[in-house]
């Protein structure tokens, strides 16, 4: 889902549950109002749960100490936009401190091959269906096997000078490294092989799939076998991705941010679009996809006149959701993945 505070013209805010409920797509709160708030009807407290098929496990051991969201005293708890995307409502969790990976076996064939999805949602929820269930759906009615994560929300990026910095520790990415240690560590179990592990992000979910792409370096420490695996994907799709592009320099700028590293042996890269996102510019991709390409990485562009942001999977009335999967596993093919 799409990372609502960091919009041009938009200051990138914190969350809070009433106004959620009012704003489906763009969480636009300040820094200031982190205090607790009474539940919107929306919002109802409760670990998010898996739908009947996928296995959901925590990434941790309980007893692993873990650097906390900016959730406040809040258990965790799930709500829906009241806008529509398809007609339909999309829901998010949020205030989660344990993250889980939720795994999803294939149907029919198995290709071996695995996805690890990651949701948008602005680091201030996790968009659950929209760019999560429903992508595994699709995943494993290809003969792969897909995992979900559901990573540390919310976090605040901090404001420096009036301008957005990276938090000095992503929780996301964190969660993020460890989910794809912990599928090569048990590849065996999971029917996967681990040279064909790849990930899917969704806007802040897209940014977490280039971090993970172009690094090898654990940010935390090793605790365990999982954490001797590598942490970086096989292959890499990002569809409208934010958070890349330093447009800090003027509008017609292509350069990245300071902290967007680009690695040479980053996998091969798959970017989706469109031209009419009214959240991330389309310079946001093109600069990513440019500075890859100028290291010598493997990469493709799908660009959209219409589908605008968070357009997911499901079916609308822009060909963008009609094309963008075939597009998907035909380049999965090209790549020997399927």
């Amino acid at each position: 889902m799409g990372s609502p505070p960091l919009r041009r013209g938009v200051s990138r805010r914190s969350v809070l549950p009433r106004i959620l409920a009012l704003l489906p797509l763009a969480l636009c709160l300040t820094a200031n109002d982190k205090a607790a708030a009474p539940l919107p009807k929306n919002e109802r407290v409760g670990d998010w749960q898996a739908p009947d098929g996928g296995i959901q496990t925590p990434l941790w051991s309980a007893d692993t100490v873990l650097a906390k969201p900016d959730t406040g005293d809040r258990p965790e708890a799930t709500g829906n936009g009241t806008g529509l995307v398809a007609g339909r409502k999309w829901h998010w969790a949020s205030y989660v401190t344990r993250p889980t990976m939720t795994v999803f076996r294939p149907k029919g064939r198995n290709s071996g091959a695995a996805v690890l999805v990651l949701p948008g949602g602005g680091f201030q929820v996790v968009a659950t269906d929209l760019e999560g269930t429903e992508i595994c759906d699709w995943v494993v009615a290809q003969g792969m096997t897909c995992a979900m994560l559901k990573y540390r929300v919310p976090q605040i990026w901090p404001q420096v000078d009036g301008r957005q910095q990276r938090p000095s520790v992503l929780l996301a990415l964190e969660d993020a490294q460890r989910a794809m240690g912990l599928l090569r560590a048990n590849a065996a179990t999971y029917g996967i092989d681990p040279h064909k592990l790849g990930v899917i992000g969704f806007s802040a979910g897209a940014y977490l799939a280039a971090n993970m792409s172009n690094t090898e370096v654990r940010t935390y420490p090793v605790r365990d076998a999982a954490d001797r695996q590598s942490p970086r994907p096989d292959f890499t799709v990002i569809a409208y991705t934010a958070r890349m592009l330093d447009d800090s320099k003027g509008r017609n700028s292509l350069d990245l941010r300071p902290w967007v590293t680009i690695d040479r042996k980053a996998p091969p890269t798959l970017l989706l679009h469109a031209m009419n996102d009214p959240m991330d510019a389309v310079r946001q991709p093109l600069a990513y996809a440019l500075a890859l390409n100028d290291a010598g990485v493997p990469v493709d562009l799908r660009f959209y006149a219409k589908g605008g942001h968070a357009f997911g999977m499901r079916p609308t009335g822009d060909p963008v959701t009609r094309e963008w999967p075939g597009q998907v596993a035909q380049w999965l093919r090209n790549l020997g993945m399927l």
